[in-house]
């Protein structure tokens, strides 16, 4: 973002007439300075670099004995050996790439999610970027929740059908632009199943509403698909509206651990704009399928989990964000710390939230053992002591 900015800067302070190296020389400047101001402001991030397996404890930068809370590996499936034996290979789709395993596993996604079709994209950005582009026309229009994810919002932009924005979960608010909208020939109502930053969780009136107006439903389910709902399709599942939501689209590399890739399902056939066929751990992700199909035990531990730190960290004082999912950010207000030492974990603070909403950002693995949560809970507290963040 902030070279982006210096993009920008640079180019507002070059004079016109001015020569390509002079912009590059002066945009050296601002891309030496930046850096220097977010320091001082206390938020630059440096990348810690994993050298070990993805496990609960791992080795960051070649120390060992951290404690793993921000992989997105829901349920463990990244070290799980059968995901691990299951890899296989793959080939640009539409020059020979389209494999027996691709089509597979857009049959066996479909089925998981009780939808007609699927498709297999590179990566769920890419699941959006050919829904949106190829479903909407300037004749349409699209409702976007405020705080969707970033993938979602970019999307949009880039479809040609009018942009609506609702704010964050806001029924009433939607249900004014659903009337606003009706002048459009198709509407489609986008939001985030689970919002990753909070935790928190659509409300089923959302497709209500849509319903009543006559719209359709788009759901992006990253962070929802595999541990969600009573047999773990997500939030569409857990709310009791699959039914209603029209299209999903989601990740093969979070709760489906040691995939990559996305795909969106819904309604056959789906429009389908272009895709590169995925990388050989498309194996991987048909295995994870398999496995939380057969057996509800690897969720079951992770909501287990989950709670048992909800309460272990609501005990100590804090205050914990988020609802029936193990994404919970222990909210601190504006203290300014770092992450301890012992524990790979997110701290969130401005540009990210807005001020007076910094937080630790702490997601709970059905791999973490609770010795590993209590040695957790300890290290925010000692943080939070040391720091005056505890009320």
């Amino acid at each position: 973002m902030w070279a982006g900015n210096a993009w920008r800067a640079a180019l507002s302070e070059v004079p016109c007439g001015r020569s390509a190296q002079s912009v590059l020389a002066q945009l050296r400047g601002i891309l030496e300075r930046e850096p220097e101001g977010i320091h001082r402001a206390g938020t630059w991030k440096s990348e810690r670099v994993i050298t070990s397996r993805q496990e609960p404890h791992i080795h960051v930068d070649g120390v060992s004995g951290g404690i793993n809370l921000c992989a997105n590996n829901y349920l463990g499936l990244s070290s799980h050996p059968e995901v691990i034996q299951a890899a296989g290979l793959s080939s640009v789709r539409f020059i020979r790439g389209t494999q027996s395993i691709h089509k597979n596993l857009e049959a066996k996604i479909a089925r998981f999610h009780q939808r007609e079709d699927a498709i297999l994209y590179p990566s769920c950005c890419d699941a959006n970027t050919g829904l949106f582009e190829a479903l909407l026309t300037p004749e349409d229009a699209v409702l976007s929740d405020e705080l969707n994810y970033a993938s979602i919002i970019h999307s949009i932009c880039l479809c040609k059908a009018h942009k609506y924005h609702y704010r964050h979960l806001d029924v009433a608010d939607l249900e004014a632009k659903l009337q606003e909208a009706q002048k459009h020939w198709l509407c489609l109502v986008a939001t985030d199943g689970a919002f990753s930053m909070d935790g928190d969780i659509v409300p089923p009136q959302i497709c209500h509403l849509a319903s009543r107006y006559g719209a359709l439903v788009f759901v992006d389910e990253c962070h929802a698909t595999g541990f969600l709902g009573l047999t773990v399709q997500g939030t569409d599942e857990l709310l009791g509206v699959m039914g209603q939501v029209t299209i999903i689209s989601s990740t093969l590399g979070k709760a489906l651990r040691g995939a990559s890739g996305g795909y969106t399902t819904g309604p056959g056939p789906l429009p389908y704009l272009f895709s590169n066929s995925l990388p050989p751990a498309v194996g991987c992700a048909s295995k994870a399928l398999d496995l939380l199909m057969e057996s509800n035990t690897i969720v079951q531990s992770m909501a287990a989990k989950t709670q048992w730190f909800c309460s272990m960290i609501e005990a100590a004082g804090f205050t914990v964000s988020g609802a029936s999912h193990p994404i919970h950010p222990v909210m601190l207000g504006d203290a300014q710390l770092t992450s301890h030492e012992r524990h790979l974990c997110h701290w969130i603070q401005l540009p990210v939230v807005s001020k007076g909403k910094a937080q630790i950002w702490v997601q709970i693995s059905a791999l973490h053992s609770e010795e590993d949560i209590d040695c957790h809970v300890e290290a925010i507290v000692e943080v939070g002591r040391l720091y005056r963040a505890l009320p």
